[in-house]
This record gives C-alpha cells, sequence and structure tokens, in this order.
C-alpha cells in the first residue's frame, strides 16, 4: 500500500439496499476511502411513490421512509467507522430512482462504489438496471462488486484493458493510481487481432500483418508506460499482448486480481448512451471488482 496518501475532499460513494452481502459491499468502499484518504457517504435511495421497506403505504410527508431508511443506514456505517476509524463516514437518504440519484451524485464523487446486482433502495435486479446504467452514465469512476468480494486484499495485482484509443488511456491513469495505492503490480491486457476473426473475402485478399499490429500496439502502450513512470516509481507494470478476444482475455486475466479496470468507451457530447462492449461484457464475466472510467468529454455535436 503506498504510504502517502493524499486527501481529497470528495466522497466515495456506496449504494447499499436490504439485501445479503452489502456488509462486503460497505467494507469494500470503506477501505478505498481508507487508500484514497477520502469520506465516505453510504447512500440508499428512497424510490418514488413513497413505500414502507416491506412494500406497505408510507405516510405522505417521507417520515416513515426516511425513518426505516435510517435504520438500514446505521448498522453500515456503524461497520464502516468499525473497521476503518480513520475514514470520516456518513449516511445520506435521496429521494429518487437509485440510479439517476447515484449519476447525479457521481457529479461531486470521488468514485461511486455499486453491488454486481444493483444497489440503493430498489430491487435486486440483474445486471443492466443500477450497475448497469451507473456505469453507463456516472460523470466519475464506477465500481461494481460482485457478490462474495471482500475488503480483504487479493492478489497484488490490477488488471487494465488497454488499446491505442483515448478512452483506454482514462482507464490507464485510474489503474495506475489504484495500483500505486495498493502497492500491487499493474498487468496491461491487449486482445490483439486473432487470425480467426479475419473474415473470408475474394481470392487474393492480402491478410493483416499481425507481427507488424503487434508491435505497433506495444511500442505505443510502452510509450504510455513509461510517460507515467516517473508519477508512479513504485508501480511495476507490465505488458500482455494476446491474439484472442479482449474481452475473454479481461475475463481470464481477472481471477485473483485485485481490480479490474477497463474504459466506458461510452459516447459523450449531450449523453453518454452505451458501454462499449467489451466493458459491457467484462460487468458480466469478470471475477473480481470492475471499475469502469468515463470516457473524456467530447463538445456537443451541432
Amino acid at each position: 500500500m503506498s504510504s502517502a496518501v493524499p486527501s481529497r475532499s470528495k466522497p466515495i460513494i456506496v449504494g447499499v439496499d436490504e439485501g445479503a452481502g452489502q456488509e462486503d459491499l460497505v467494507l469494500f468502499a470503506a477501505r478505498e476511502a481508507a487508500l484514497r484518504g477520502c469520506p465516505l457517504q453510504v447512500a440508499h435511495a428512497i424510490p418514488l411513490p413513497l413505500t414502507g421497506m416491506r412494500g406497505e403505504p408510507a405516510e405522505h410527508d417521507g417520515g416513515t421512509a426516511a425513518s426505516e431508511g435510517a435504520r438500514l443506514l446505521r448498522p453500515y456505517e456503524d461497520l464502516a467507522r468499525s473497521e476503518f476509524p480513520e475514514v470520516a463516514v456518513g449516511g445520506e437518504l435521496p429521494f429518487g430512482h437509485a440510479a439517476a440519484v447515484l449519476v447525479e451524485r457521481s457529479h461531486d464523487a470521488e468514485m461511486i462504489v455499486v453491488g454486481h446486482r444493483g444497489s440503493g433502495g430498489f430491487p435486486r435486479l440483474p445486471l443492466g438496471s443500477v450497475s448497469w446504467q451507473v456505469a453507463t452514465h456516472a460523470q466519475c469512476p464506477v465500481i461494481v462488486v460482485r457478490p462474495g468480494v471482500t475488503a480483504e486484499p487479493r492478489e497484488g495485482r490490477v488488471v487494465v484493458g488497454v488499446d491505442t484509443g483515448d478512452a483506454s488511456l482514462e482507464a490507464l491513469d485510474l489503474a495506475y493510481v489504484e495500483a500505486d495505492l495498493r502497492g500491487a503490480r499493474l498487468e496491461l491486457v491487449h486482445g490483439a487481432f486473432s487470425p480467426g476473426m479475419v473474415p473470408t473475402g475474394p481470392i487474393g485478399m492480402v491478410p493483416p500483418d499481425f507481427a507488424t499490429l503487434d508491435q505497433g500496439a506495444r511500442d505505443f502502450l510502452t510509450k504510455e508506460i513509461d510517460r507515467r513512470r516517473d508519477r508512479h516509481p513504485a508501480v511495476r507494470a507490465d505488458l500482455r499482448i494476446e491474439h484472442t478476444r479482449p474481452a475473454t482475455l479481461l475475463a481470464e486475466a481477472s481471477r485473483d486480481a485485485s481490480l479490474l479496470v477497463v474504459g466506458s468507451h461510452g459516447r459523450t457530447g449531450l449523453r453518454r448512451l452505451i458501454l462499449g462492449s467489451v466493458s459491457a461484457e467484462v460487468l458480466h464475466t469478470a471475477e473480481c471488482p470492475v471499475a469502469v472510467t468515463p470516457a473524456p468529454d467530447a463538445p456537443d455535436a451541432d
């Protein structure tokens, strides 16, 4: 773990609900806050129209729903304070749809942490609801944590999916920070174009020069590693290039890793609409927490 932890004023926000495994989710977020020197906000969204925790009608002024939400938050706040006393912990009970609330809060957050099957006060649905929407639209990095993942460090390795695009480099910057804070090795993974993926074409079609393509990617990414060496001198970075589907390669590399980092590759401008296909797939298949970093903003289209 890095010995110099900068103090940041923006909070890490973790969304919680009533489901199993929420304690592990909170502890993961609290450990991230401790590493970064951030406050931690434990958030539970109270959905509208107002209902009680078990679906019965709530009072029109929201007092019952807020009281029940506060009772839900208190054990999580106490747990985070107990395990990470150096972290300033608070709770918040915003009203509204969980995904919309977390996306709105992402404008002023260091990071958002959500469970793999949704969190923040609404039914646990498959990835594609809360987690999907927050990872797609948030303005800050989002970590999606699978059930059963604890705050205890796993193998000292952070994995990042890289290519030669700008969004990939945003992910690389975040991966260096995370590896530095954890005292972890960084593994850059690039799934190169595979000969098996070449479409059939007319006789005489010139096949791609894979050696040249590989060397071009290696040269580009090696330069990016060199550019970050002064900022993160303690981070050992290894580059892995293989001829396989990037999502398949990243899912394999995620086994026993502390964290997998990917770029959103989402569209920017008026709104972020979609996750890139690789990022979307690894959110379903990775065996460790996945950090999605937002793509850099682009000017709005006319």
